[in-house]
């Protein structure tokens, strides 16, 4: 199995890419930790790590907050012993985000606390308890907006977004001789309850399906297979990334017919 004996953390497990990576993960060997705000959601999807044989635990936390972040790292450690992955993947779009005019301030600094402050704090605690392991591997959720601007306005997202992939890359340079290597997932438009709620016509569904070549938009459990990727050791060699996984939308300048 490829993360045999590996101890795996995953903010927003939740649902979405989060939980499809945790079953994923714990298909593959993993003891992974499930963290976030939704104990409902987060308990379910221990339960299917469970109900496959797989060896999970849930941790609540609000991840735009030094305290809960620290807390889930040690909780990490304590139950298992090390944490090897780091998979920083929380993320929110809010309803109310527009472009520079019409977004509100707190819709901004909301978006930036749980989109991009809490990849710096799951690093700032995280980096530490890979380091006791000998070193490991971070995974944070960037975007396909954080190459390209977005067609519909969602100023704080793509900003949050452009954010984490800055970071990613300069986390990858800073601790690579550290055996610690940091790479950036970009996923493409998904079939996740995140967006569809985003993309609530199906006009708003179609003006996005337009630039997708592919012709479709991806599935969680398509993402969770590039993060297991990045996890294992056959990555050993890949850092520093913008690892873009989106139906080609980033490469079309105009769909095909």
């Amino acid at each position: 199995m490829r993360l045999e004996n590996k101890v795996a953390l995953i903010t927003g497990g939740a649902g979405g890419i989060g939980r499809a990576t945790a079953i994923l993960f714990a298909a593959e060997g993993a003891k992974v930790v499930v963290v976030d705000v939704n104990n409902e959601g987060g308990q379910e999807t221990v339960r299917l790590v469970r109900d496959q044989g797989g060896t999970a635990m849930y941790c609540l936390a609000d991840v735009s907050k030094s305290e809960a972040c620290a807390g889930m790292v040690q909780t990490a450690e304590r139950t298992f012993g090390q944490l090897d992955i780091l998979f920083n993947n929380a993320g929110i779009m809010h309803d109310e985000d527009r472009d520079a005019v019409e977004t509100d301030e707190d819709v901004w600094d909301l978006t930036m606390a749980v989109n991009l402050k809490s990849v710096f704090l799951g690093c700032k605690y995280g980096i530490p308890a890979l380091r006791r392991a000998g070193g490991g591997t971070i995974i944070n959720t960037a975007s396909f907006v954080a190459i390209l601007g977005a067609a519909t306005p969602q100023l704080a997202y793509t900003a949050s977004k452009g954010g984490v992939l800055a970071m990613s890359r300069e986390l990858a340079t800073v601790h690579a001789r550290e055996n610690i290597r940091v790479n950036a997932l970009c996923p493409g438009p998904l079939q996740t309850e995140l967006l569809m709620k985003a993309l609530d016509t199906e006009a708003k569904k179609q003006r996005r399906l337009i630039h997708i070549p592919i012709g479709r938009f991806g599935e969680a459990k398509e993402i969770a297979q590039a993060v297991l990727y990045l996890a294992s050791d056959e990555s050993s060699f890949v850092t520093g990334t913008s690892f873009v996984v989106d139906g080609g939308i980033t490469s079309a300048y105009v769909t095909p017919e």
